[in-house]
């Protein structure tokens, strides 16, 4: 428990068998989390036995998606007064949890940011290119929705109250790459008190399935675009 609140780590996997277990031992270790849901989102077939041996319990879900993914994992811990959301492929320190958790007594949503360059260590996949995209759209995304300061817009470390997800939820409609920057867009929209928080980018374990390849990146990066001027211009 954080303060008299319960703690469910939600952790969607892919392509993560190699790295996902170390992941779970760092945040059962912190000896702060009550539940770790590991959603098998049609995973590497080695990612089961790596979950076996630890604390977390794991659910299949078999849409594909990285919102998929968390959308399920948000359903397995509804009883949870906060839940982080955060990629099991090592890119992200769970310690680094402990920086979010206090400023969930002001707000409900603590977002994380990658693009600080002191914590950006040597081999993480934030080059130029990704850095400055993700800045670029972190700063139409906070012109056109006159919220706060942001710096990352593909960051997927998190916490969330209950509150805060229960008021976004029914807003959520995407399942894939980008619905991360949907939560953040929901967020901005309906003026949910939110702040982003930076934390230590680390080198990923295998290789990303989207920022692995510049074009996946670059079609990522104008789908979120798009999506950021049809959330302002849609009722809330």
């Amino acid at each position: 428990m954080w303060q008299g609140k319960t703690l469910a780590v939600v952790l969607p996997t892919y392509n993560e068998a190699d790295s996902i277990a170390a992941c779970i031992n760092a945040f059962h270790e912190l000896g702060i989390v009550d539940d770790i849901v590991v959603v098998n989102n049609n995973a590497h077939p080695d990612t089961s036995s790596a979950v076996a041996g630890t604390a977390a319990r794991e659910v299949p879900e078999p849409k594909q998606g990285y919102g998929a993914a968390i959308r399920r994992g948000l359903v397995e811990t509804a009883s949870a007064d906060l839940v982080c959301v955060c990629e099991p492929d090592a890119t992200f320190d769970p310690r680094d949890i402990l920086k979010l958790l206090p400023f969930t007594e002001d707000v409900d949503l603590v977002l994380g940011s990658r693009t600080v360059q002191a914590f950006i260590f040597s081999g993480a996949n934030m080059g130029m290119f990704l850095k400055w995209g993700n800045w670029a759209v972190a700063k139409l995304t906070e012109a056109m929705f006159n919220t706060v300061y942001l710096s990352d817009v593909g960051c997927t470390f998190r916490v969330m109250s209950r509150a805060g997800i229960d008021r976004l939820s029914p807003r959520f409609r995407g399942n894939g790459s980008s619905f991360g920057y949907e939560m953040m867009l929901h967020a901005a929209h309906t003026r949910l008190p939110f702040v982003q928080v930076p934390v230590k980018y680390l080198p990923r374990v295998g290789e990303s399935s989207v920022t692995g390849s510049r074009v996946k990146s670059i079609r990522l990066g104008l789908g979120m675009i798009s999506m950021c001027v049809r959330e302002r211009f849609r009722r809330k």
